[in-house]
């Protein structure tokens, strides 16, 4: 039984053969009964604002169409933002950081003294026997 129409009765409905019998094939691959693939049906048709004699290939076609023109506008706007507010305010904020910038001085941890090859900074003290 069909959930929330138990208590319904049911009509009947005058169809041609042919037609009653492509109806039952369609409601047995959808699984459900014939009530409620005719509900389905028409909601669809109801909430889609489409007529059972429209085809339904040029409406998806127009709106293809406008949804690229719209993404192609979306686009543009997004390349003008870029070139006439981002790449400019960048330029001047990467100009200020540059004047602003200190100059780097090295550390002085200690003085460095250049040693000369050969030079010998160290001596040993030569003892002489008295000083022992």
């Amino acid at each position: 039984m069909d959930k929330g129409y138990e208590k319904e009765r049911f009509e009947t409905l005058k169809i041609k053969a042919s037609v009653a019998v492509k109806f039952r094939r369609f409601c047995k691959r959808m699984s459900r009964s014939q009530s409620m693939a005719l509900l389905l049906m028409l909601d669809f048709f109801e909430d889609n604002g489409i007529s059972p004699n429209e085809s339904i290939g040029p409406k998806m076609q127009t709106l293809e169409a406008l949804i690229k023109k719209r993404i192609n506008g979306v686009i543009a706007i997004m390349k003008d933002i870029e070139k006439n507010q981002t790449k400019p305010t960048v330029a001047m904020m990467q100009s200020l950081f540059e004047e602003l910038e200190p100059n780097k001085k090295p550390l002085i941890l200690e003085k460095e003294i250049p040693i000369k090859k050969n030079e010998i900074r160290f001596q040993e003290k030569k003892h002489t026997n008295n000083e022992l």
